[in-house]
This record gives C-alpha cells, structure tokens and sequence, in this order.
C-alpha cells in the first residue's frame, strides 16, 4: 500500500487535525498493529465493550488511560523469575510489551475496566449532556374563548 504525505495541507488549514490524524492512521500499512488482538463489541444502546486478548499479563503489568477522544492501552511484561535449573525449549507465549490506541466518538467515556482469564474487558458508555440532547416542545392549540384578537385604532 502507498503512503500519501498530508504535510503540505497542514499548512493551510485550521481545526482540521483530528480529521488528517484519523487520515494517517488509515493510511498506514495494513497488519501493522495486530497485538494484542480485540474484539469490540455493543453491549446496549449505550454501552461497549472493547476486548483485548493479553494472556499472561496481570492487573499491575497494563495501564489504561484515557485522555480526550483517545484511550490508551500499554502492557509492560515484568522479568520472569524462573529457575535456574530450568531451560525453556521453546517460547510460544507472547511477553512482549505493547500499546494500542483507540480513537473514541464524542461523549464516550470509560466506566470500567476488568482483567479475567486472560481477557482484559473495557466498558465503556456514551452519555450526551443534557444540553445537548434533543428535547420536545408541546404544540398547543388556544380554543375559541381563549383566541386573542388585535383591534386595531380607525383609521382617521
């Protein structure tokens, strides 16, 4: 896949850079971010969930921030004590560290997160302030007694 240089239009634009930083992050090579694997799935009308494959790791070796529109997941494996009698033949188990990024939608927040089995489990919900959010306004009709009528002086 080809890469396109945005630079020279960073120049030029104002209040656009989340829209070129979304830009370059789809332009970038495809498989270059593939560990740990995630699911991310809805879990109400108003909920998600973001699953992350990271066996092996325990609650103190990730962190998880979120900042703005962007959560940030690391994982930084500590040194294994191991035996010193004890050779390993043959390492299949992924230890190395990792970072992956999401960009999150407007008024989505983290509200918790859970390791289990090897599974970390990201909850997060959308919630619009309530002056944002859309509001109804009754439609009245006046009755016969109650319609206001404007006189008007002659005309002289």
């Amino acid at each position: 896949m080809r890469h396109v240089d945005f630079s020279p239009l960073y120049r030029s634009t104002v209040g656009f850079d989340r829209l070129f930083t979304i830009l370059d992050s789809l332009a970038q090579p495809e498989g270059a971010q593939t560990y740990p694997p995630y699911n991310i799935e809805r879990t109400g009308d108003n909920a998600y969930r973001i699953t992350m494959a990271v066996a092996g790791f325990s609650e103190d070796e990730i962190q998880i921030e979120a900042h703005r529109n962007q959560l940030k997941v690391t994982g930084e494996k500590n040194a294994e004590k191991t035996d010193e009698n004890a050779e390993t033949l043959y390492r299949g188990i992924a230890s190395r560290a990792f970072e992956r990024r999401f960009h999150l939608a407007d008024f989505v927040e983290v509200s918790g997160a859970s390791l289990k089995n090897g599974l970390l489990h990201i909850d997060l919900k959308r919630e619009i302030p309530e002056e944002m959010k859309p509001r109804k306004i009754a439609v009245t009709s006046l009755s016969d007694t109650e319609a206001k009528q404007i006189e008007a002086k002659a005309a002289r």
